[in-house]
């Protein structure tokens, strides 16, 4: 296993427990500091069509099911894509409840806020992580065109030559 390969192993295995920790949390009622502003915000994006209850459950599962795509490394492409997905709509209380995630000015956070903008940070490794998975599937795909190709080019040169 190269460096580049540690590194990326590295980002994917903390992303996975951090997702783990923090869906697992929410499994259990009143044990996640976030539980509420979840169940808010589900509320609010859903119209309060999905009861609160069912709606911090199936937050739970998609959290552990992404800790543990990340630390199995399983569909790696898919699972960025849905984690994006989940961290994009965590950014949403900054639009629906201001008032608890910031103090007097834009600048001054409260630790609701803290805890949604530290998310920037999994975002940022998640794109180190897209970006290195595609690279990797373009190469992977140019060797197999190589690979399968050589015949055509070897086919070619003969019927240029003629």
């Amino acid at each position: 296993m190269n460096l580049q390969n540690i590194k990326r192993r590295y980002l994917q295995i903390s992303i996975g427990l951090v997702y783990l920790w923090f869906g697992t949390l929410k499994f259990f009622p009143n044990l996640s500091p976030a539980e509420e502003l979840a169940k808010n915000t589900i509320g609010e994006l859903t119209f309060s069509l999905l009861p609160s209850n069912i709606s911090i459950l199936l937050l739970a599962l998609w959290e552990v099911l992404v800790g543990l795509f990340f630390l199995f490394n399983l569909q790696k492409k898919t699972t960025i894509k849905v984690a994006v997905i989940h961290m994009v709509l965590t950014f949403t209380p900054l639009v629906f409840f201001p008032e608890l995630i910031f103090n007097e000015n834009l600048l001054s956070l409260t630790l609701l806020g803290q805890y949604i903008i530290k998310n920037l940070i999994i975002l940022g490794a998640m794109g180190v992580l897209w970006m290195e998975v595609t690279q990797e599937a373009s190469a992977s795909k140019e060797i197999k065109e190589e690979l399968t190709g050589s015949e055509e080019v070897s086919l070619k040169r003969i019927f240029r030559f003629r």
